[in-house]
């Protein structure tokens, strides 16, 4: 069979069960959207695909896509839970006003291989709130475990009588670029989670999108904060799924005056300090990065594996490197995304020069995704806000845990972040279930709310255009 024949079936089965479900009340979709959640998080299935998406993708750690799995899928739920989405959902009586939920049709979403066991649950369940079928496309390291999630999504949808084909994993064998360019010009709209060159292909499809940016997450260490503390937030964070997420922090800007003492916290928790100049950090580098590009070999990987590969013989020793830096650009490929557990670390002297810094290095990778600050000073975290383009900033937290959502903190659950148009993308917030729906507004006459002149413009705007 060809693609072509291929993407039109799954297309064909998506529109017919999306006719269905587009007839649903409100308690049968949230329903659906519960057990969905409820039969994905059971221990011992999230067990299962959590170390089966280990082994597919060679990614990663077990038990952190187990926490992964249970935290982004139940909050998802939870952000969704007695939310209107199927028709009226909204009246303004005052302005005359009605709005109605309508769902898109098929979506076809794109499903990353660093984060392959809980995207299709997000994306499955943020489908099914707004009655459309997704069909799931996976990177071909993950394909298997993109059914494994699928199916049992598929098994519940059965158990309730809705139909199956509301969310389709595309088959191990038809897996391919080509195949994935015409589900996503095929389809409705378009929901990229992955590399910068597959959100561009979603953008670039021709069909409705959103997409997400590069991440290189940056944070401020001003020495405010107990940086013991600190310390332990970014090493969780940094050593997360062996740094899968594209939200780990990727750089740290220490202020000089606590920066010999914030390294000895950091040696606290594990990690490697690798000065300037040195032996290592050469080593460390031309391990990285090959030619020019990210060695594959290191994303996501233990760091006894990274170490062995750039020949430490301490490498079981450590959880996490951290490489001292001052430089930032192409010159300085350590102040890019690394995706795996090194850290860069550099000194600022003015809080205005951390700034600068945070800027800079966006500027180089990761534009539009987020940064961090650790900090007692609200001052400082207004100015940061003011002065960076970052669409989000996470205060005091652990970067990669905070950045699409905590039970800690107010950011909606998602596995994908928008990174506005600093990043190349459509929207700034957390990629979520609202995003799905079509709207329909309805407005009915209402009395003049004209204004006069005087009522309009103020006394002071009047007088100076006289």
């Amino acid at each position: 069979m060809t693609h072509e024949q291929y993407v039109k079936d799954l297309m064909d089965r998506a529109r017919a069960a999306q006719s269905v479900i587009e007839g649903y009340s409100q308690k049968q979709v949230d329903d659906l959207c519960a057990s969905i959640v409820y039969n994905a998080t059971r221990p011992d299935f999230a067990t299962e695909l959590a170390e089966f998406a280990v082994r597919e993708s060679g990614m990663g750690r077990a038990d952190h896509k187990y926490g992964k799995i249970m935290t982004k899928s139940k909050g998802a739920y939870r952000d969704m839970k007695n939310e209107r989405s199927v028709g009226l959902i909204d009246v303004d009586n005052e302005r005359g006003m009605m709005k109605f939920a309508k769902p898109m049709g098929v979506i076809s979403a794109l499903v990353p291989v660093t984060n392959c066991e809980a995207t299709p649950i997000v994306k499955a369940v943020s489908a099914v709130k707004t009655r459309n079928a997704i069909i799931m496309a996976p990177h071909p390291r993950t394909k298997e475990t993109n059914v494994m999630v699928i199916d049992n999504i598929r098994s519940t949808l059965k158990k309730f009588g809705a139909p199956e084909d509301l969310v389709i994993a595309v088959d191990p064998a038809q897996v391919s670029i080509e195949t994935s360019n015409l589900l996503m010009a095929q389809s409705d709209f378009v929901l990229a989670t992955g590399g910068s060159g597959m959100v561009k292909a979603a953008y670039s499809s021709g069909t409705p999108a959103i997409g997400v940016g590069v991440g290189n997450a940056v944070v401020v260490v001003d020495g405010t904060t107990p940086l013991s503390e600190v310390a332990d937030k970014i090493m969780r964070s940094k050593t997360f799924d062996h740094a899968t997420s594209c939200s780990a922090e990727n750089s740290c800007i220490v202020h000089e005056g606590i920066y010999e003492e914030f390294i000895v916290e950091l040696q606290k928790t594990g990690a490697k300090i690798i000065r300037d100049q040195s032996a290592d950090k050469d080593k460390l580098v031309n391990t990285i990065w090959v030619d020019g590009h990210l060695n594959r070999d290191i994303v996501a990987q233990p760091p006894e594996k990274i170490g062995a590969l750039a020949g430490f013989k301490d490498a079981a020793d450590y959880k996490y490197y951290v490489v001292e830096e001052t430089g930032i650009g192409s010159d300085y490929p350590l102040s890019g995304e690394k995706l795996s557990v090194v850290m860069t670390l550099y000194k600022y002297k003015r809080f205005e020069d951390a700034i600068d810094m945070v800027n800079d290095i966006m500027e180089y990778q990761g534009l539009g995704h987020s940064c961090g600050i650790h900090t007692s000073d609200d001052s400082k975290v207004l100015l940061l806000s003011k002065n960076v383009k970052a669409s989000r900033i996470m205060v005091n937290q652990p970067q990669c845990l905070a950045n699409s959502g905590a039970w800690t903190n107010g950011m909606p659950m998602t596995m994908s972040l928008g990174c506005s148009t600093w990043g190349g993308n459509s929207v700034s917030h957390n990629v979520n279930w609202k995003d799905l729906l079509n709207y329909t507004y309805v407005s009915k006459e209402i009395a003049s709310s004209e204004p006069s002149d005087e009522e309009l413009f103020d006394t002071h705007i009047i007088e100076a255009n006289a």
